[in-house]
């Protein structure tokens, strides 16, 4: 029996949607996928999937990212995790927050979706929240910008500066998860720098 985790990038399909802050789960996927040189493939799930392994004998990763929009990542997600024989205690979900300051991570498994329809979506297709989340800060919008809208801008010039750097600790922090759990990622990860 293989040990397969599912890793689900949320995000917005299409180029418009590319370089938004709701798509950063996207992103994080693609810094996966591109560490392995892996290509992404149409799965009939209604998404693309890279398949991968973690290290050499190690756990199998299916990398995934919907080709529908944020708030109905629910069905690809379980249909995935059905094709694949994953359940949600093997499932990461990557996405953007906006209750957490840009550049920063954090890590948990479980609890509400915090108006995240995304999460929602997954929640309500699994029938259960338990499932891990790698939780990538994008910050509040300044003033009073309409949340949905700040979601849906691309990122400041000096936010891209760092970008990379943010993705590339996600990754990090999403392969830790698979590697050591949530626990012992979470104290990794939330430790002060």
């Amino acid at each position: 029996m293989v040990d397969t985790w599912l890793i689900m990038g949320l995000g917005n399909p299409g180029p418009r949607y590319e370089r938004t802050r709701h798509n950063v789960g996207q992103l994080v996927v693609d810094e996966i996928a591109a560490r392995r040189g892996e290509s992404w493939k149409q799965h009939k799930a209604g998404a693309r999937v890279a398949e991968t392994w973690l290290r050499p004998g190690g756990p199998k990763l299916v990398l995934a990212k919907s080709n529908g929009f944020m708030n109905t990542s629910g069905g690809p997600a379980s249909a995935l995790a059905k094709f694949y024989s994953t359940t949600p205690d093997r499932v990461i979900v990557v996405h953007d927050e906006l209750d957490i300051p840009f550049d920063a991570l954090k890590l948990k498994t479980g609890g509400g979706h915090g108006g995240h329809n995304g999460i929602r979506d997954i929640a309500k297709a699994f029938g259960t929240p338990e499932f891990a989340r790698v939780r990538v800060g994008i910050g509040r919008p300044p003033g009073r910008q309409d949340p949905a809208d700040w979601v849906l801008s691309e990122f400041s010039q000096a936010e891209r500066r760092t970008l990379p750097i943010l993705v590339a600790d996600a990754a990090d922090a999403a392969e830790l998860v698979v590697a050591d759990g949530v626990t012992a990622a979470q104290q990794k990860v939330h430790a002060p720098r």
